[in-house]
């Protein structure tokens, strides 16, 4: 026998190491590990994005205890065939259709008929209080022993310039169908509601007279509110009352297709917006207020018209307000306290969420986890403390320069495009948010191409997750609904760091691990990136576009497998590998380039869609002087015909009150002036709002005054109100406020 050859490197007599064994291809073995790894994102994208859809809607002959879209579908021509503003004869109608059809189904059936202040901040910043008169259909759906009542409302009246086909027959119908299933089953343990109030969209008149007068309200209870500011998307639940934890637990459960997020309810108290819940909230009722927002070109215009709205909208709205008010329906609802809000987000499949008092500790948690991270790697040698400072310092870059590159954008589109600055969000505006998302990713992989040989990667993704972290705590402090979308992958990233730094560097770990983060990253900033969109518009399009920058700097290690390695080459190989690594970079701003060329040649004006434009005739019948007014700076030439200037009318018409405008002379119509009475409820020495009583039957009036106070001077052009005073003098025995109008001794009413 022949002994076996010595391996080279190794001497007779003694054991030769084992050598580590390496890949024959490591550079088919990296661009695999590289394509793995995009491929799971991409599918975990496309199942977060999918399950936003709402869902198909049933046909008319769906099974009678499930919500149709179909046999909803039917109200809404009644619903919205016109325009019908609170007052008018077609809101009669409207209101007469929900009248038969509620005591069709045998619900005990009203019409509050009454007058009502304002809630919420409609008209308030004009210094005065807008009253109308409000009839509200109102259906109870009796409990078999009751804990408390649920409220579904929604509004029945649409704005002057258009029939509400959406906003808000959508709600009408979704409560109207969902009613009628309800009467099809047992009956529930606690009290249904059905609200559909009258002058939501002139003051909220109609829920605040409901919420602060109703007998049933009395009790208060939760209320389901529904709209919508579009024609299409998934239903958002995008509001809630303080203290929301126990009412998420809910919808997270019983909702079919919960869609909400405690940023957008972060967002939406932010900002100058309000619906009927305002006026719940006000009296301090509890409960969820949903809409659909995207296709918000066509909200409160012509264009809102029944044949406009998306039926699986339509059918997510009511399969989400059915499924809430049967679990709400046999809840305690004494148990529906909570000392704290939730956070929550969509996930695939349902609702994650936890409670608000891990919000800060989390943050915290990610800051501490993304230090450690950088201390380890400086250790292990895989970073010093300059790059780790300067790759922090020059993360910033792309938060600032994507969302100034949309807005710019945005800018140049508005400028090539004039009247798309009048509207919500364009008519057709999925290539530019294409644009947007393309311009975000540009900056991340163009900022990371030049700066990824002299920093490192390893110092770039510690640097990206610190920004991430810090915008954790900032948020959990200051906006605690929002802290997830930077704390969630901060965490995720640090520890997946740490996993890849205590394992070997060309193993499968490291590349599965951060894999993994960063499809954490994509679950809970892609969903909310894709919402911000309809949400707030393409006027704000540099929201989005700073949160896709924030998913990339999370992705940052994945970016990284797909970059071609430069290290260790020199001359020709070296140049030409720096040079692929700007190829993604270039791709992105080609696509850019390509998808903001497409929208602005695609979403043109035309006959179905008509460039909006604005303007408005107001008179003062009292002193007979009208005028036609605009708020667009740059009029659009049919309404450049009727404005010569800038105009102040804080004065003469103190209800408009103190906006820029421009203004011109106007016919004046041959219309009575508005009168002024007080009514109330109940007599002296209680509180009466002063009302306006119209010889023309004005459908909602503007005043300051109230009789809590006497004497209040109304805001009325030229005219206020000396005393309110309690009469009981008239032949018929009926009671009532009197008011005396008097010419102002000053020049000017308040």
């Amino acid at each position: 026998m022949h002994p076996s050859p010595t391996p080279r490197g190794a001497t007779r007599g003694r054991t030769p190491k084992p050598r580590r064994r390496t890949s024959p291809h490591p550079a088919a073995s990296a661009a695999l590990a590289a394509l793995a790894a995009l491929v799971a994102l991409v599918a975990v994208g496309a199942t977060a994005l999918l399950d936003l859809r709402p869902p198909a809607p049933r046909p008319s002959d769906a099974p009678a205890a499930e919500f149709s879209a179909g046999r909803a579908y039917t109200h809404v021509p009644f619903v919205a065939g016109r325009t019908h503003v609170a007052g008018s004869p077609a809101n009669d109608a409207v209101r007469a259709h929900l009248e038969v059809f509620l005591r069709g189904l045998g619900l005990q059936t009203q019409v509050q008929d009454t007058v009502a202040e304002e809630a919420g901040q409609l008209s308030g910043a004009a210094g005065g209080a807008t009253l109308a008169r409000v009839r509200n259909v109102v259906a109870r759906l009796p409990g078999t022993d009751p804990s408390g009542t649920v409220f579904l409302v929604a509004h029945y009246d649409a704005v002057q310039t258009g029939p509400g086909g959406n906003d808000d027959a959508a709600g009408v119908s979704a409560i109207l169908e969902t009613a009628r299933a309800l009467t099809t089953g047992p009956r529930p343990r606690n009290d249904i509601v059905f609200v559909l109030t009258d002058a939501e969209e002139a003051c909220l008149c109609g829920a605040s007279a409901f919420a602060s007068e109703h007998p049933l309200a009395a009790g208060k209870g939760v209320v389901l509110n529904l709209e919508a500011r579009g024609r299409t998307g998934p239903v958002i639940m995008f509001e809630t009352s303080p203290q929301n934890a126990a009412l998420v637990e809910v919808f997270g459960r019983a909702a079919p297709h919960p869609v909400g997020t405690s940023f957008a309810v972060e967002v939406y108290r932010a900002l100058p917006n309000d619906t009927d819940f305002t006026a719940f909230l006000d009296e301090e009722f509890v409960g969820l207020n949903s809409a659909y927002l995207d296709g918000g070109a066509i909200y409160h215009t012509p264009l809102d018209t029944p044949a406009s709205m998306d039926r699986a909208s339509l059918q997510h709205h009511g399969d989400n307000t059915l499924g809430l008010a049967r679990e709400f329906g046999r809840l305690d609802l004494g148990d529906l306290g909570a000392g704290q809000d939730a956070t929550y987000f969509p996930v695939p499949g349902g609702l994650a969420r936890y409670p608000g008092v891990l919000v800060l500790p989390l943050a915290l948690l990610a800051l501490a986890g993304v230090v450690a991270l950088g201390w380890l790697a400086r250790r292990r040698g895989r970073v010093t403390g300059g790059r780790l400072a300067a790759a922090f310092g020059l993360a910033l870059a792309p938060i600032v320069i994507a969302p100034v590159g949309a807005q710019l954008l945005w800018a140049a589109v508005v400028a090539i495009r004039p009247g798309n600055a009048e509207l919500l969000d364009p008519y057709r505006p999925t290539w530019y948010r294409l644009a947007v998302l393309a311009l975000a990713a540009t900056v991340v992989l163009a900022w990371y191409a030049l700066t990824r040989r002299r920093i490192g990667p390893a110092a770039l993704a510690i640097g990206g997750l610190g920004w991430l972290a810090l915008l954790g705590v900032l948020l959990a402090v200051l906006v605690p609904g929002g802290a997830y979308l930077a704390t969630l992958p901060a965490l995720a990233g640090a520890l997946a760091g740490l996993v890849a730094l205590a394992t070997r560097p060309d193993g499968p770990v490291p590349v599965i691990a951060v894999t993994v983060a960063a499809a954490v990253a994509v679950v809970v900033l892609l969903p909310t990136v894709v919402l911000l969109f309809p949400a707030l518009g393409m006027g704000m399009g540099g929201v989005a576009a700073l949160f896709a920058v924030l998913l990339g700097l999370a992705a940052l290690p994945v970016v990284d497998l797909l970059h071609p390695e430069a290290g260790g080459q020199r001359g020709m190989v070296a140049l030409r590998a720096r040079r692929l690594g700007v190829l993604p970079a270039g791709a992105a701003a080609l696509a850019a380039t390509v998808f903001a060329t497409t929208g602005t040649a695609v979403d043109r004006f035309d006959a179905a869609h008509p460039v909006p434009t604005h303007l408005m005739y107001a008179l003062d019948a009292g002193t007979g002087q009208a005028r036609w007014l605009s708020h667009e700076a740059d009029p659009q030439p049919w309404t450049d015909e009727y404005v010569d200037g800038p105009v102040q009318v804080a004065d003469e018409f103190p209800g408009i009150g103190a906006d820029d405008l421009l203004g011109g002379p106007a016919e004046a119509a041959g219309l009575p002036a508005p009168g002024w009475t007080c009514w109330p409820t109940p007599p002296p020495p209680a509180s009466a709002p002063c009302g306006c009583g119209s010889p023309r039957n004005a459908r909602y009036a503007w005043s300051p005054c109230t009789s809590t106070r006497p004497p209040r001077r109304c805001a009325a052009p030229r005219w206020r109100v000396d005393r309110c005073r309690w009469s009981n003098a008239t032949a018929g025995g009926d009671s009532g406020w009197s008011s005396t109008p008097h010419r102002p001794t000053e020049s000017r009413s308040r």
